[in-house]
């Protein structure tokens, strides 16, 4: 089954405490897409790069047989850029440029050859270019988005309107409570479950992620990772994980969709073993489900007696 990616691809630079890069590969799409890579062979990319992008980084997409017809390459300006500086507990971050440059005007045209994918990534984007993806897309099984709160103070309404056809929303904590206009993470997720999604992830960083749907809430943990270098592109990296494993399994069962949230959790908590995406450019399948198998002994709860 093929995944359809939709979102930014960008160079960032990057300050934390352990370190500095001036100018590295970055962007919504650029993270889910390399993730869901190791585990679905059909992902298809839909994004704007500018005059400055390099050949080495369309090279690192073409190396994860990732599909290139629907990433448009715009030569009037260079690459949307973003510079930030992250402080100690790695949770606050200051942002210090932002350069929108061709992604100002990215309208996104999904090539006839994706139309028909049964996976949809939205990647973090305004919601009324959400809306367009999916007008353009053919009864697909399962679309996902992701969003923050830069879009839900600022365009409610058509966040709003997106959600209603969406049937996966994944955010994080803060985002939750802010979009529920709710301080109860459980109250939270009812509030915006009835906005449209069946189903909600809501990501709590370092203290794991929670799945609601209908019949239970399944809360799986953070992986106790030594050395956080970068947190960048994280939350992208879980929601390719998840994908990569759902539309690779083509399995929306609740115990697969439970197998989903952990597989991303551990591409997340590889993205952030080092700076930007380097540590997603080689991993191997052993490393993914030996670190699979680790998160679920995580959370194993012997038996009493």
């Amino acid at each position: 089954m093929s995944l359809l990616v939709v979102g930014s691809v960008a160079y960032d630079g990057i300050e934390t405490p352990f370190g500095k890069v001036d100018k590295i590969l970055g962007g919504s799409a650029t993270y889910i897409s390399l993730t869901s890579s190791y585990f679905q062979k059909n992902v298809n990319l839909v994004g704007v790069v500018g005059k400055d992008f390099s050949q080495d980084d369309i090279d690192l997409f073409k190396s994860k047989d990732i599909d290139l017809q629907g990433l448009q390459m715009d030569e009037s300006g260079n690459t949307f850029f973003w510079k930030g500086k992250y402080h100690y507990d790695l949770n606050n971050r200051d942002t210090l440029d932002t350069q929108l440059n061709v992604f100002e005007h990215f309208n996104p045209k999904i090539p006839e050859s994706y139309r028909d994918a049964k996976f949809i990534a939205l990647g973090n984007i305004e919601p009324s270019l959400q809306a367009k993806v999916l007008e353009q897309v053919n009864s697909p099984d399962l679309v996902v988005m992701d969003t923050m709160n830069f879009w839900i103070e600022g365009t409610l309404d058509a966040l709003k309107q997106t959600l209603k056809n969406v049937d996966l929303l994944v955010i994080n904590d803060s985002e939750a409570r802010e979009l529920a206009d709710e301080p109860n993470l459980i109250k939270s997720a009812d509030l915006i479950r009835k906005m449209g999604p069946d189903f909600l992830i809501i990501k709590k960083g370092e203290h794991g992620a929670l799945l609601f749907t209908d019949d239970e809430i399944f809360s799986a943990p953070a992986y106790p990772i030594v050395d956080i270098f970068d947190p960048t592109g994280a939350g992208d990296s879980f929601m390719g994980g998840l994908l990569g494993w759902l539309s690779y399994t083509n399995d929306l069962s609740p115990q697969n969709f439970r197998r989903a949230v952990i597989f991303g959790s551990v591409m997340a908590s590889f993205c952030v073993e080092e700076f930007g995406p380097d540590r997603l450019r080689d991993l191997t399948e052993k490393e993914i489900y030996d670190r699979y198998r680790e998160f679920r002994e995580l959370s194993e709860i012997p038996e009493v007696g």
